[in-house]
């Protein structure tokens, strides 16, 4: 779970990617003492105090003309409107210069909480180079050094302390389900047809959605929170910057939701990009409903169903576990067949099995089926433990987990599927030793 976004800013080499880097404690930006070396806006995933945090790294901005800010201006200016707080980064060795200036400029008209770093404070003797930089008006200065970790401490508790609550923790008790997929596949005609009214715009222009929208509705005594989201295209083709910006949006949704809802465009069939949004939600461990929508549009028999079902778990071998609906979101049918499947799911995910039924099943299933000897030795299961829920997680407590092969562990996971159902869900089996009494 994300609990916000950062977003480094700042002019050109003033070390934005080095504090990027020590931040996430691993080499992703390019860092070089060119200005301009970062012209794309970079995303990783940082951990500080129990808490998950989303970094941006972004361009260096300058008044002058020089090569490409009018698209890094492009991609600030969206890493801005993304972030919860903002970490203005200057430079402490070549001091307040006019494009400082003009960043907080830019900065102040966000209405964003902003943190003022001064990189490059290396030692307790340039200490004083930060106070010139109260001039920008932006509160308390904290001095770092990227290239030695000081200071890098200071920021995130700072960043952490300025985050705001998130809307999600409104949701108590709701069920939030997000509907993804490439553009033009009908996720707003679906989203206006669970609620009977057009509270989205839906238009036949590719990527006409560009941000996430939460909507809350009851049905059968139910509240739910739908989710619609941008539409996301291929990495290599997303030429506008605000598409990008989307496909954030999209994995923003992904981890807000209870179960995701992967679309595909019944009259276009399946495509290389669908896997790879479908990738998304199964690598994020969600719960998972695949959508075959515009089933109007598809020229069908009494047999169409079954091959295009048969298509679909070749093609999403990964996601078998996934139910299967064909809807016509625009014409508003097979659409009530979605809203139990999301019950189902839901309850799938956040399904926990007592300790003594889970060691019964699997019990039964190594007497039914014992391991094969692996290098002359017998792999044992000794007792197993469901730890965690939404994702489901079962840890087998063994006699040597390098004994337990990929197929046994699938004839595990059949078996518990079998017992206990978890339509819709991943199921994650992981082994442990035993300790020894």
């Amino acid at each position: 779970m994300i609990d916000g976004t950062i977003a480094i800013v700042g002019r050109p080499n003033v070390g934005k990617s080095t504090v990027f880097n020590r931040m996430l404690e691993k080499r992703m930006s390019i860092v070089e003492d060119t200005p301009g070396v970062t012209r794309d806006r970079i995303y990783g995933d940082c951990e500080w105090l129990s808490r998950t945090y989303r970094l941006i790294d972004t361009g260096g901005i300058e008044l002058a003309d020089a090569p490409f800010q009018k698209e890094i201006k492009a991609q600030v200016d969206i890493a801005i409107e993304e972030a919860d707080v903002i970490i203005f980064l200057t430079n402490g060795i070549e001091g307040l210069t006019n494009d400082d200036k003009y960043v907080a400029k830019l900065l102040r008209k966000a209405n964003k909480p902003v943190i003022l770093g001064i990189n490059k404070i290396d030692d307790i003797s340039k200490i004083d180079h930060i106070y010139e930089f109260y001039a920008l008006g932006l509160g308390d200065p904290i001095a770092v050094s990227g290239s030695h970790g000081i200071g890098i401490g200071d920021l995130l508790d700072k960043a952490s302390s300025l985050m705001p609550d998130k809307q999600r923790d409104n949701y108590e008790g709701m069920i939030k389900f997000a509907i993804i997929g490439r553009p033009n596949v009908g996720k707003s005609s679906l989203t206006n047809a669970f609620l009977n009214q057009n509270r989205v715009i839906v238009s036949d222009i590719e990527g006409t959605t560009r941000d996430a929208i939460d909507t809350v509705f009851t049905a059968n005594d139910k509240s739910y929170v739908v989710i619609d989201t941008a539409g996301i295209r291929k990495r290599g083709k997303v030429y506008e910057s605000i598409e990008k910006y989307s496909v954030l949006r999209a994995k923003a949704a992904i981890d807000r939701a209870d179960v995701v809802l992967c679309v595909i465009d019944g009259d276009v069939g399946i495509i290389e990009q669908d896997k790879h949004v479908a990738g998304l939600a199964h690598e994020a461990s969600k719960g998972v409903i695949i959508v075959y929508n515009k089933w109007d549009l598809v020229e069908k028999d009494e047999k169409t169903m079954d091959k295009i079902t048969k298509e679909i778990r070749n093609q999403f071998a990964y996601l078998d576990y996934a139910p299967i609906a064909f809807t016509s979101a625009k014409e508003n049918k097979r659409v009530n067949t979605l809203l139990p499947l999301i019950d189902t799911v839901y309850n799938n995910v956040n399904l926990r099995i007592k300790t003594n039924v889970l060691n019964e099943v699997i019990l039964d299933a190594q007497m039914a089926n014992p391991a094969k000897p692996h290098k002359g030795r017998l792999f044992k299961i000794y007792y197993a433990s469901q730890v965690q829920t939404a994702p489901c997680i079962i840890i087998l407590f063994v006699n040597d987990p390098e004994l337990f092969h990929f197929s046994y562990k699938r004839y595990i996971e059949n078996k518990l599927r079998e017992a206990f159902g978890f339509e819709g869900v991943p199921i994650q089996i992981l082994a442990r030793k035993k300790e020894s009494d």
